[in-house]
């Protein structure tokens, strides 16, 4: 088999309502896909936050056999070159992915069980908790109160955007909502400086928070260090982390107990899988964060993740309607990856033609 095409597909539609994190605004979602072509008729997706360098990246593998895929990602990923973080390890990425997609549909199975097949279905947790204009106390419980009544078991909220007390105010409201049987996790997106970050801590601590997210920037490992120092809340990180040299960096900060690597970002599905036995070699779990459609398939490989982040079809019926084969939730709490050969990245061009942007 040989890689004859490869090329790029972008999509992009509005929110039904703008939504905010503890930095950012999100008015738009985006579906950034990397297409490779083969002679024998298989083809590959691979996504990514953003792809570019796709043209010299493309033609470096052109000819290559696709399933010899460590040999192409050495051939790809060369830091001298392209550096190590960035847009151009985000294209690495959905190289990579695209490939084990490719595999995955030679091999004949889905995605998960080619890695490993640890698992069918895994505990979710619905990423919500977003500002949002009009958003008060009220209507962020009984946001978390919907998703409790879906079967749920955990729930995540965000925090950063408004002062410490308003936030910790949020934070309790949530936790008298869905009671303290429900896991409750908090994303500050890097909000914080390190004593800020304390500080808030100690206000939340008495809501027993399962972790707290990036409470301070990705890069600031000293900062991860003295939070956990000071704070007997779990923290998270990694979403933002690339390669499995960055990871070590980060888990050799010994602050981090939830390790949240994506891998549209991080290097592909190659990387994550050696990343996720440096995280289990450190008795540490992980969530991923990311495109559930792959990263279900990457939660369901490997034995050491306890949630995968969900986003429901209330949040953006498009997210589901824009792949052949959606994530299945399940009643119980869980969700499933599809069954079908390959990665789940397949996607309905019926659905996303009108949304094209590239």
């Amino acid at each position: 088999m040989k890689i004859t095409k490869v090329y790029t597909e972008k999509y992009r539609w509005p929110k039904a309502k703008p939504i905010a994190n503890g930095k950012h605004v999100y008015t738009h979602n985006d579906l950034n896909l990397l297409v490779i072509e083969t002679d024998e008729g298989i083809t590959g997706y691979g996504c990514s936050w953003a792809i570019e360098f796709a043209d010299s990246m493309g033609k470096a593998i052109l000819g290559e056999d696709p399933l010899n895929i460590e040999r192409l990602w050495q051939k790809t990923y060369v830091p001298k070159f392209i550096g190590r973080r960035g847009t151009s390890c985000k294209t690495v990425s959905a190289i990579d992915i695209a490939l084990w997609d490719i595999k995955a549909k030679v091999a004949g199975m889905p995605l998960y069980r080619l890695l490993g097949g640890y698992r069918e279905k895994i505990p979710c947790y619905v990423a919500g908790g977003y500002y949002a204009q009009g958003k008060g106390l009220r209507e962020l419980q009984q946001e978390m109160l919907e998703y409790q009544s879906w079967g749920v078991h955990a729930v995540k909220m965000k925090v950063g955007a408004l002062s410490q007390r308003e936030d910790a105010e949020r934070v309790k409201a949530v936790r008298q909502a869905i009671g303290d049987d429900m896991v409750l996790t908090l994303d500050a997106n890097c909000a914080y400086r390190f004593f800020e970050a304390i500080e808030f801590a100690k206000m939340v601590e008495e809501y027993h928070p399962y972790w707290l997210e990036e409470p301070v920037d990705a890069d600031d490992y000293d900062g991860y260090r003295k939070v956990a120092a000071k704070s007997p809340i779990p923290l998270a990180a990694g979403e933002n982390e690339v390669t499995r040299f960055g990871f070590r960096d980060l888990i050799n900060t010994q602050a981090v107990s939830i390790l949240n690597p994506d891998a549209a970002s991080l290097g592909g599905v190659t990387e994550y899988m050696k990343i996720a036995g440096m995280a289990d070699a450190n008795g540490l779990m992980m969530s991923p964060h990311g495109q559930q459609q792959l990263h279900v398939h990457l939660d369901c490989a490997v034995p050491n993740v306890n949630f995968a982040e969900f986003y429901p079809p209330q949040y953006d019926a498009k997210v589901y309607e824009a792949f052949l084969n959606p994530v299945t939730f399940n009643t119980d709490g869980t969700v499933s990856p599809s069954q079908a050969p390959g990665a789940g990245l397949d996607i309905n061009r019926e659905v996303l033609k009108d949304y094209r942007i590239g």
